[in-house]
């Protein structure tokens, strides 16, 4: 399968540690099998932070990570188990959330429902709120690789 990664550089090799935390799935490395998502983000991130979009090419065998036995968690649409588990990853309160999965695949939180989520850490909306709020969304996707162990199963081309 192929995944695109945008960036504002070309990614030679992949550095887990260079990933941000509190991400939708945690610090690591994301990617999606949407390449306009891709170039669209690789647009966004040279805008902010300097440099040329550069969309990085990379093949990934998703067949075999698994028969490998490496943790997966695969969300197919975002529900309740995809929202506790993105706000347990996007929470910053001082102590950061560590699932124990090599690689994550699911739906992106958009900035509409990071507000959703934000409404929810307020207690000013409630999860059956949250929830409501997915029942219309399309929202794209991202292969997230969270350990050494799972960079063995995507290659750049």
């Amino acid at each position: 399968m192929r995944l695109y990664h945008g960036s504002n550089q070309l990614i030679q090799t992949i550095d887990l540690s260079k990933g941000k935390k509190f991400k939708d799935f945690g610090q690591g490395f994301y990617a999606t099998h949407l390449r306009g998502q891709a170039l669209y983000w690789s647009k966004r991130i040279a805008e902010r932070f300097g440099g040329t979009a550069t969309v990085t090419e990379f093949e990934f065998d998703l067949d075999a990570a698994v028969a490998d036995g490496v943790k997966v968690r695969m969300f197919k649409k975002p529900d309740r188990d995809w929202a506790l588990f993105v706000m347990a990853n996007r929470k910053n309160d001082g102590v950061e959330f560590r699932h124990d999965y090599d690689i994550v695949i699911g739906p992106v939180a958009d900035d509409n429902m990071a507000r959703l989520f934000g409404l929810y850490d307020m207690r000013i909306i409630d999860l059956d709120a949250v929830l409501a709020g997915l029942i219309y969304k399309d929202l794209n996707s991202q292969y997230f690789f969270a350990t050494e162990r799972a960079l063995n199963y995507i290659k750049r081309v």
